[in-house]
Order: structure tokens, then C-alpha cells, then sequence
């Protein structure tokens, strides 16, 4: 015989059977929503109807606790209070109302509290063990979200899900973004520019990079567009222009995209991509960091090889102490990249502590065991799934072209189409250069549509933003656009000026290296060692 938390005796068979119900609706209760295919595979799984499984189920999940399983006998149960309805109110009163705060008043505040309600109630107040059996029996996950708050409680009671099991390659990916702890040069002057972005693709069933962007440009449409459509492509070419030699077979589309609920991942143009390609999204639940564990942890593997490059901020301001990195920096967004996949081919090399084979190892055994061949892209394929990824607007054909951004463009390929369909057309573009747009007929295919004034300057959006709001300061409402292209170029010769200006400034002496003063970094010895590719160990987490 077994005594429950209620104090009721139940054979060893019921607890059993208690058990493996328990097992069965813990999984479904830690579900948000349920099919029907999920509750009939329980109800088989039970031998019971699947009406019962909601009834058990909907118990359960008010009072996670196997003992709710339980059946329950007839009569009054062992341990069961008599106190008259009027001081189990008052009881139930102070409970909710004084105890079950985040100031977590103590049991003794409690007892006080319900002797003195009962007092005024004109009432014999309980007993000091009535009162904490009271307590003893709240449900404890309640007791804690209300005394400690709903994080804690999800932490300690709440089941943690691991990431689903993953064998086969590109059955799921991870994406995401950092800010990288390095601060690049120009190419020009090697002046310091900033800290460059890096966005990232993991093959979760091999640990494998798939592909990776770094640009200047903070996390964006554009930034998902380069890291996917890196990933999806061959490598050999890309590693072939930056003269580069080394295995990196990981390409082709994958069959699930998991990241956060970042802006730049709920965009139309990625969730019309992935509808196109077959591709499910799936996003990270809110609250729930651990779920992002393989890509973030890959992440900061890779920015501790980072801080051996000269110009590095580190990971933080106590790291970094009196370090001066855009002193120190000599890598250009062009080396930083060469120099990036040089490590990636350090880590695909190493053995990785959770799979105990390197991810190259693991890619090569997940390819082996798909189902299916993994959907390879042609070249045109893969210019438009970039294409498809960018930001779109819908546009209609004038005769005059089309007009973007207040900005005309034409292509003979519109000759047939302009001023004769109504519907707006959709066309894309890149944000990093609006000199060329892409319309997309009606079968689906892209045409690439310049500027109408051919002899205009390529400009970004944000350039192109910057002059409109310069222009409307100047009291315009309308403009045409070569009063546009105008302001772009007076800005950026202010730019060019007050750079020009700041170069020409004497600058004080740095304390840490006062023999070199001067505008250009000049690393030292050990710095250049340092900026050498560097092996590391992949550092040993617990697998998820």
C-alpha cells in the first residue's frame, strides 16, 4: 500500500498506473496547443477514451503531481479539517491576499494574520497547525510564482524541453546575430570603422557552419538574406576568390529554420521565401534562452578567438581594461572574413566535446542517414532565393518606368508591360545599393530594372533617407530626383571633409604606447603573432 500526499492509502498497482498516465500528460500538458492525432496516440497509449484523457489531462494540469492521478476514495479522507465555512474563508482570504505576495511574509506573519481577521470576524481563530496545513497543501509551483515570480517557478517546476532529436543534415538550422568583439579598419586609410556584425548558420545535427555573413549593417532583412543564401550555396567558389583551400562541403536547402523573435525573422519576404522553398520556420519560445543553446554557445567559442586578433573590445568593459582597440586594430572587414573562415575550418576540424567526432565527421554521418537527398540549387536558383529573401514593394508600371524611393527606373523589359496592367507589380530590392531593382513577372522569374538616369550615382536606402529629410528641412515638399542624387553627394563630400579635417588634427599620446601617436595602428610583434590563425578547443558544454 501507498500513502498519497492527502494522506489516502492506494495499492501499488493504481500508483503504477498513476505513473505511466503521469508520463504520458506531462508531455502533452507541456504543449500550447494539442491535435487530435496527439491525444488519440495517448488515449491508445493508456487504453482509456480519449473524452478521459481531456478530463485527466485538464486535472493535471491544474495539479502537475502524479498523486492527482490517483483515484479517489469515497468518505472523508484521513487528515481532512473541520473548521466551520466562515474561518475556512478567512483562512483562504489571508492566504491569497497577505501570504501569497512577493514580499514573502514569513508563517508566523500568516498565523498573526488569520488570528486577527478572526477577531474581528467575532470568531475563534484555528489552531497554528490548521493554518499551515493550509499552506502545505497550495500547489507549489503557485506557491512560488507568487512568492518569487513566474521565472523561478518556470525554472524549477516546469519541464524543460530539449531541442527535438536531430540526426539527418539540414533537417534544422539555427540563424542568429552578433555584434562581433573586434573593431575593423577601411581599406583606404585603414582607419577604424567599428565593430562589424556577424550572422551565422549551424546545422544542428552535425554542429556544422553552414554559412555566415559579416558586414557593417546591423541585423536586418539583408543580414538574413547573406547568411542564408551562403549557406544554401556551393562553397568552392566563394573559398576559391578569397584564395582559400579547404573542405567545406555544406550547401543546399534546408528543411526547417529555427531562430529567435527578432524583428528581421518575422519579415514577409522570409516567410514568403520559406512558403516558396519549402522551408518551415520556427521560432524560439519567449522566455526560454536555453532553446538557442547550440548556436549561441558556437557563438561564443568563436568570439574567443576573436579576442586574439589586435583591435579586439572583448567581451566586455572589465575585459578589455585600458586595452586600447581602435589603436590596436589592423584587420580589414575583407581580412576579418578570410581570417573567419580559416577558423570555421579550425572548428569543423576539431573534435567536438557532445558528438565526440569532429562536425565534419558528424556532417558526412547525418548526410549519410537522410531520408531524401538534400535539394540542391542551381546557380540561378540560388540568385533568386537572395533576391526573393530582400525587402519588396509593390510598384506600378508607368510609362515612365517605376518609381521607387522616388527614384525612376527603366528597362526595355517593361516597354511591353507599361501604362497596360493595373496591378502594382512586385519588385525588390538591396538596401546596401539602389542602383538596380528586380521586377518579377508573372511566371515568377526576376528582371534586373537600373536606374532610369544611368549617370546617377549607386546610393543606399540610408543615404537616400538622409537626403529626403535634408530636403524637406529646406522646406520641399516635392523634388525631383536629380535634386536627390545632388544632396547625396553634398553629404558625402561633407563626410569626405570632415574626415579629411580630423586626419590633419594632431592627436594626444597615448599612454600605453607613446612612441606611436600616430593616425594608423602600428600593432606590435606580439599582436601580429597573435593576429596568426590560432587552433582553440571547442569548448565542452552539456548537449542539449
Amino acid at each position: 500500500m501507498t500513502n498519497n500526499s492527502e494522506g489516502t492509502r492506494h495499492s501499488a498497482a493504481q500508483t503504477q498506473k498513476a505513473l505511466r498516465r503521469s508520463e504520458t500528460l506531462r508531455l502533452l500538458a507541456a504543449k500550447p496547443r494539442l491535435t487530435t492525432l496527439e491525444v488519440d496516440e495517448a488515449a491508445r497509449t493508456l487504453g482509456i477514451r480519449r473524452a478521459y484523457v481531456y478530463r485527466l489531462l485538464a486535472a493535471f494540469r491544474k495539479r502537475p503531481r502524479t498523486s492527482t492521478l490517483l483515484p479517489k476514495n469515497e468518505g472523508r479522507k484521513a487528515g481532512t479539517w473541520l473548521v466551520s465555512p466562515q474561518i475556512e474563508q478567512i483562512v483562504e482570504d489571508a492566504i491569497e491576499s497577505f501570504y501569497l505576495q512577493r514580499i514573502r511574509p514569513p508563517l508566523s506573519a500568516l498565523v498573526r494574520q488569520v488570528k486577527a481577521d478572526c477577531h474581528q470576524a467575532g470568531l475563534k481563530p484555528p489552531d497554528r497547525k490548521t493554518i499551515l496545513r493550509r499552506v502545505a497543501a497550495l500547489d507549489e509551483r503557485r506557491l512560488m510564482a507568487a512568492r518569487e515570480g513566474s521565472k523561478a517557478a518556470r525554472e524549477r517546476y516546469d519541464q524543460v524541453n530539449k531541442s527535438p532529436a536531430v540526426r539527418e543534415a539540414l533537417e534544422r538550422v539555427q540563424i542568429d546575430h552578433t555584434p562581433v568583439d573586434l573593431i575593423v579598419v577601411d581599406e583606404l586609410k585603414r582607419e577604424p570603422l567599428g565593430r562589424p556584425w556577424l550572422s551565422l548558420v549551424i546545422d544542428i545535427a552535425s554542429r556544422m557552419v553552414c554559412g555566415f555573413s559579416l558586414s557593417m549593417i546591423p541585423p536586418s532583412s539583408i543580414s538574413v538574406a547573406l547568411a542564408l543564401t551562403h549557406s544554401v550555396t556551393c562553397k568552392d567558389l566563394w573559398l576559391a576568390d578569397r584564395e582559400l583551400s579547404f573542405e567545406w562541403p555544406v550547401s543546399g536547402l534546408p528543411d526547417l529554420v529555427y531562430m529567435d523573435n527578432a524583428k528581421e525573422f518575422h519579415a514577409e519576404a522570409l516567410r514568403s521565401a520559406a512558403l516558396e522553398y519549402g522551408i518551415d520556420l520556427e521560432f524560439r519560445p519567449i522566455g526560454l534562452p536555453h532553446f538557442g543553446g547550440h548556436i549561441e554557445r558556437l557563438i561564443g567559442t568563436m568570439m574567443g578567438a576573436v579576442h586574439l586578433i589586435p583591435g579586439t573590445t572583448f567581451s566586455n568593459v572589465a575585459e578589455r581594461g585600458d586595452y586600447p582597440s581602435a589603436k590596436r586594430a589592423i584587420m580589414t572587414l575583407p581580412e576579418l572574413e578570410r581570417w573567419f573562415a580559416l577558423q570555421v575550418h579550425v572548428y569543423h576540424s576539431t573534435i567536438h566535446s557532445a558528438l565526440k567526432v569532429t562536425p565534419l565527421t558528424a556532417w558526412k554521418q547525418a548526410v549519410a542517414v537522410r531520408d531524401t537527398p538534400i535539394r540542391q540549387m542551381t546557380d540561378a536558383d540560388q540568385r533568386s532565393f537572395f533576391i526573393d529573401l530582400l525587402p519588396g514593394e509593390r510598384r506600378k508600371i508607368r510609362r515612365d518606368g517605376i518609381r521607387l524611393f522616388n527614384i525612376h527606373y527603366w528597362s526595355n523589359v517593361l516597354s511591353p508591360l507599361a501604362g497596360r496592367i493595373s496591378a502594382p507589380a512586385l519588385v525588390k530590392y538591396d538596401p546596401r545599393d539602389l542602383s538596380t531593382i528586380h521586377y518579377q513577372d508573372e511566371q515568377g522569374n526576376y528582371w534586373p530594372i537600373p536606374y532610369r538616369d544611368l549617370g546617377a550615382p549607386p546610393i543606399s536606402l540610408w543615404e537616400q533617407r538622409a537626403a529626403e529629410s535634408a530636403l524637406r528641412a529646406q522646406g520641399k515638399r516635392s523634388f525631383i530626383e536629380e535634386e536627390l542624387f545632388s544632396a547625396v553627394l553634398q553629404q558625402r563630400d561633407i563626410v569626405d571633409a570632415a574626415r579629411d579635417k580630423t586626419r590633419k588634427l594632431p592627436r594626444p599620446e597615448s599612454k600605453d604606447d607613446p612612441a606611436h601617436p600616430t593616425t594608423t595602428p602600428v600593432p606590435e610583434k606580439d599582436d601580429l603573432a597573435q593576429a596568426k590563425l590560432a587552433g582553440f578547443r571547442v569548448e565542452e558544454w552539456p548537449d542539449q
